[in-house]
């Protein structure tokens, strides 16, 4: 390999790489899957999104800020509104008030369809994943899984199993939505770090070259 070439790479082989990254790029909502998951990450579905996120917010703060047993607190809970219903049931019977409304405590066949739909993906993800390391012998790819497996661990040393979920949750109701807003800015400022970095490597390879070269001659 020539070194002039190792060190500057010519302008049509930097269009050439934005232009195949360009094609190439995905938008988020097919990274996701474009089911109803991503429909909830990418705050298409406002109600749910936001029900999701201020729900997980309320959990987060009684169970770490307020201090509430989870299992204490949500027995308390179940057993008010039974209580409540009934009471307000017989109420209802014997004074002729409208009795309480409860929406249709069914889950539909078409929400399960969905769940089990989007389960089946995840899962296939990870098969996949899995069969190109032990099979295919992925390198790289192994490395990445050991990567992540150890920032979970760590991460997960420095807080609890509801703050790390609550944690998971804004991220995955924040992060994906602001890319899928800004990704071609943050795209362009990620391409700016990657040529940083690229021309780093490839100056340090370009100085292991001429040592090499130079010890070649000495010999």
């Amino acid at each position: 390999m020539d070194a002039s070439t190792l060190a500057d790479p010519s302008a049509a082989e930097k269009d050439l790489l934005m232009s195949s990254q360009s094609h190439c790029r995905k938008s988020v909502q097919q990274f996701l899957g474009e089911g109803s998951v991503a429909d909830v990450l990418l705050w298409k579905n406002q109600a749910t999104s936001g029900i999701l996120l201020v729900s997980s917010s309320i959990i987060w703060f009684l169970f770490e800020i307020a201090g509430y047993n989870p299992l204490l607190f949500f027995s308390n809970f179940l057993l008010i509104l039974v209580v409540t219903l009934f009471f307000w049931g017989k109420l209802a019977y014997f004074l002729n008030w409208p009795p309480p409304s409860l929406p249709n405590l069914q889950i539909s066949d078409d929400s399960i369809l969905k769940i089990s739909s989007d389960v089946h993906v995840l899962i296939n993800r990870v098969l996949e994943t899995g069969h190109a390391i032990i099979v295919g012998g992925n390198v790289k790819l192994l490395l990445k899984v050991i990567v992540s497996i150890w920032i979970v661990a760590f991460v997960g040393g420095l807080f609890n199993f509801i703050t790390l979920v609550y944690i998971g949750v804004v991220l995955s109701l924040t992060v994906p939505a602001l890319y899928n807003n800004y990704q071609d800015h943050i795209d362009d400022k990620l391409f700016a770090a990657h040529e940083v970095v690229s021309a780093q490597l490839r100056k340090f390879k370009l100085n292991m070259l001429t040592i090499q070269s130079e010890e070649k001659k000495l010999h």
